[in-house]
């Protein structure tokens, strides 16, 4: 176990070295990964045990403990690059559809929604003055209030709209799913089992190809509501 978390821990060492990350950097990717993941998670546990499946609880999901909701790799993504991925809740859905047929569609809006309204709440300051973008580069080890509050509402916008894609495993394929007709909802059916290959293919080519087609989905919408919040 020992030789595991070394290795774990070199490995991380090395990829943080590689992007070049400074201490402001990398302690404001840390505090966005302790609480915007928890809080997205255990949005979608509570919510589906609102609707009455134990299925989370059971697991212990129930809960705003980040340790519980974080994936590895996805975290080192996210300190590394900004972007990441929690573990899924695991949600039963034919429990959930004894109490409504748009509880799953619900279940899976809770954690984006969560995820803007945690933006909303930090651009707070940023709204009325007290903090402003202008000192986010300051110099030090330790990121100022403003640099760490940015990065809060970057991120979890950039979570939010992520997951908004209507492709599986995100949690807009449900969402979408529960607004089209039966006709929209078969031919989601038939794409549903390549949609994690799918959305790693298109992760991997933004490394490689010229142009990043999530960034250009994804990229004006979060400029134009980063600006928005955050003056």
């Amino acid at each position: 176990m020992r030789g595991i978390i070394t290795r774990s821990g070199i490995i991380a060492t090395k990829v943080i070295l590689m992007f070049n990350l400074d201490p402001p950097t990398l302690i404001s990717r840390i505090f966005v990964l302790l609480t915007a993941f928890a809080v997205h998670e255990f949005a979608h546990a509570w919510t589906a045990d609102r609707f009455g499946d134990p299925t989370p609880r059971i697991n212990g999901r129930l809960t705003l403990n980040p340790l519980v909701h974080l994936d590895p790799m996805g975290s080192l993504m996210l300190i590394a690059v900004g972007f990441g991925w929690a573990k899924p809740v695991p949600v039963n859905p034919y429990a959930l559809a004894r109490r409504s047929s748009a509880a799953l569609m619900w279940v899976s809006l809770a954690g984006p929604a969560s995820n803007f309204l945690m933006a909303l709440v930090a651009a707070i300051p940023f709204q009325l003055g007290l903090v402003s973008r202008s000192a986010i580069n300051q110099g030090g080890f330790l990121p100022s209030l403003d640099m760490l509050l940015f990065q809060f509402v970057y991120i979890n916008l950039l979570l939010m709209l992520f997951n908004l894609i209507p492709l599986a495993p995100l949690d807009g394929d449900k969402i979408l799913y529960y607004l089209l007709p039966s006709s929209g909802q078969r031919v989601m059916d038939n794409i549903r089992p390549y949609g994690p290959m799918i959305l790693l293919l298109v992760l991997a080519a933004g490394f490689f190809l010229p142009f990043n087609l999530i960034g250009s989905i994804i990229g004006p919408p979060l400029i134009a509501l980063t600006n928005l919040l955050t003056g």
